[in-house]
């Protein structure tokens, strides 16, 4: 910068004007190339200080003319508050970056992992129930849910197996002792005493009758208990699956027609469905619902008993005393219902020969699945 001693010519004013540029420039170049705090620290005083590009420049403004001095005070003031701005920036920018680095080298993981595999998956049960699902969906039904511990009147009653009924035999029940009226709602029932653990399914179909107005695809896929010894293919605690279809003209063809679909979809083209006379209280007619050997495929093994058949579930025609209850006219509407267990289900379609194995909690069974 030249000295100046007195008015300034216009080439001094210029030389000024081009030093305070060329110092704001490299000064935005030495705030650029710092890569740490540190080393923007080291730059700092060549920014700001005495000995900054800037400074003498600051001290030489007193020798100015007063017109003259406004000019260049001006954009030397532009020129630091640049300088300021590009630096408090770069500052915050780098120490974001030192605090994750820090953050990154501290890391810890203390995540729990307990022992065996490091990744689990959906047990055999769910798995089995997803896949069902799947299949009904793509038939264009609906999935209904309801609560598992219910009255008599939705687990019995309503499905036309009132108190004295000797088909309730077939039921081994489990009766809760609530101690005071239940929340779980009365139905036709009255005020509810007998509270109980469901044992099937059933009941969701009639929860969904009554607030569901024909026509009604559905499914009813759930956990059920009853005071069963547990065994081989049996368990106090199990799962099923159950279907209703509420609609004009429902006929037993479309239920023969809709298990052979669901049969064909789940197990493969090669299994098919049948049907024999059967009885239940809550359909008329009934069945029982075969299908054709998995093991065998229809040949006769000892899986099958030498038959080629493997019972699979039970279904029917929604008796009307069924549909009365749920406030349907039956006159107007038919349907069909059907239902099996999941766990066999499972048991069926990957050859497993003993239930319990699906409960033992055995590692090394269910990661086969």
């Amino acid at each position: 910068m030249p000295a100046v001693n007195g008015p300034a010519t216009d080439a001094d004013l210029d030389t000024l004007l081009a030093d305070i540029d060329a110092a704001r420039s490299q000064g935005l170049a030495a705030i650029a190339a710092a890569l740490s705090t540190d080393e923007l620290a080291q730059v700092e005083s060549g920014l700001f200080g005495r000995k900054s590009a800037l400074g003498p420049i600051k001290q030489a403004l007193g020798s100015l003319a007063p017109d003259q001095r406004a000019g260049v005070g001006r954009a030397l003031n532009e020129a630091q508050q640049e300088l300021r701005t590009a630096h408090a920036q770069a500052s915050d920018e780098l120490a974001a970056v030192a605090r994750r680095e820090q953050l990154q080298r501290e890391w810890l993981d203390l995540t729990e992992t307990p022992p065996g595999p490091e990744r689990g998956h959906l047990h055999l049960v769910t798995q089995t129930t997803e896949r069902l699902e799947d299949v009904f969906v793509g038939m264009g039904f609906t999935v209904s849910e309801g609560p598992q511990a219910e009255t008599d009147w939705y687990n019995f009653e309503a499905l036309n197996l009132p108190a004295a009924h000797p088909a309730r035999s077939m039921w081994d029940t489990l009766y809760l002792d609530l101690g005071e009226r239940t929340e779980l709602g009365d139905g036709e029932g009255g005020e509810a005493s007998n509270v109980l653990l469901r044992t099937h399914t059933s009941p969701v179909q009639i929860r969904v009758m009554e607030v569901q107005p024909p026509p009604i695809y559905t499914i009813c896929p759930g956990r059920v208990f009853r005071r069963d010894t547990a065994d081989a293919s049996h368990m106090p605690v199990f799962h099923q699956l159950e279907g209703l279809v509420v609609d004009r003209g429902i006929s037993f063809a479309d239920l023969a027609g809709t298990l052979e679909e669901f049969t064909s979809a789940y197990f493969g083209r090669s299994i098919s469905s049948r049907l024999r006379p059967s009885y239940f209280p809550f359909t008329e007619p009934s069945a029982e619902f075969d299908i054709t050997c998995v093991i065998c495929e229809g040949a006769g093994c000892q899986t099958c008993q030498r038959t080629g058949w493997i019972e699979l579930g039970g279904c029917g025609m929604v008796h009307p005393n069924v549909l009365t209850n749920c406030g349907i006219d039956f006159e107007e509407w038919t349907g069909f219902a059907f239902g099996f267990g999941i766990d066999r289900l499972a048991l069926m379609r990957h050859g497993i020969d003993d239930l319990r194995d699906m409960y033992s909690n055995d590692i090394r069974f269910l990661s086969q699945f």
